[in-house]
């Protein structure tokens, strides 16, 4: 059966990779493993530029051993100064080479400051490049990272459009900068679980990583240990394990 992030019972640990080489990355997937992690994602654009290319995505895929993975393919690191159309390119061929979950840009051919362009062209390109992306057999994510508080009726708004514009997971990343605000995010996470027909990654940070799964979000985003290249604000695997393992909450 093909590796899928969706239907999923419970929320997976997905295991963040940002490396400068497949060596590395192999080397966390295999570690990671032993650990327990379901899944793992892969943000190309820390690669140094001579590993972006198919030979080496597939590559590092075969060590999955059944686990699905998700790749981003951002405007920053090594891609920065790149095309959005080249990006896009990018991303095409990460799903020929097997990728199971792409992450779409909400800005992609059209730059927005929350990352979800209103431009009508872009779009148009943005539902174009998610057909191209289906019909290599890829799921989809659709990203808007916003990095600021947002209250949850612009959440919910986001992520509607993220999924009219046919995207199977939306995600969203905002930011709280109080207990109210926090809570707040939490408010927010139960209006997705309710109103999407698609799974959602809603982060912010604090309580909302650990908490936001068992809300309804379908997966922690974990790193296997913290580095110079890795988000501080990612989850450590064996400690967001040790949660999962030892706390249930069936909220429905």
């Amino acid at each position: 059966m093909k590796p899928t992030f969706l239907n999923h019972k419970e929320p997976l640990l997905t295991v963040m990779i940002q490396t400068k080489t497949p060596e590395s990355a192999i080397e966390t997937i295999r570690a990671a493993s032993a650990e327990g992690a379901d899944a793992f994602g892969l943000q190309v654009c820390r690669l140094d530029k001579q590993y972006q290319n198919r030979e080496t995505y597939e590559r590092i895929f075969s060590e999955l051993n059944g686990k699905p993975i998700y790749v981003t393919n951002y405007r920053y690191g090594n891609n920065e100064g790149l095309s959005d159309d080249v990006l896009a390119d990018g991303i095409l061929e990460l799903a020929r080479s097997g990728a199971t979950l792409c992450d779409v840009m909400g800005d992609i051919f059209c730059k927005h400051p929350e990352e979800l362009t209103e431009d009508a062209e872009a779009v148009k390109k943005q539902i174009e490049l998610i057909d191209k992306l289906h019909a290599e057999g890829a799921e989809v994510l659709m990203s808007s990272h916003l990095f600021k508080y947002s209250p949850p009726e612009r959440v919910l708004e986001i992520a509607l459009e993220q999924e009219r514009r046919g995207a199977d997971v939306v995600k969203i990343v905002t930011n709280a900068l109080s207990p109210d605000e926090e809570i707040e995010n939490l408010r927010a996470t139960a209006m997705l679980k309710k109103e999407l027909k698609v799974p959602f990654l809603f982060l912010s940070n604090h309580l909302h990583r650990v908490v936001g799964p068992y809300l309804g979000g379908c997966m922690w985003l974990c790193v296997h240990k913290h580095d110079e290249l890795s988000t501080k604000s990612q989850l450590v695997l064996r400690k967001i394990k040790l949660i999962k393992d030892n706390f249930q909450c069936n909220i429905e």
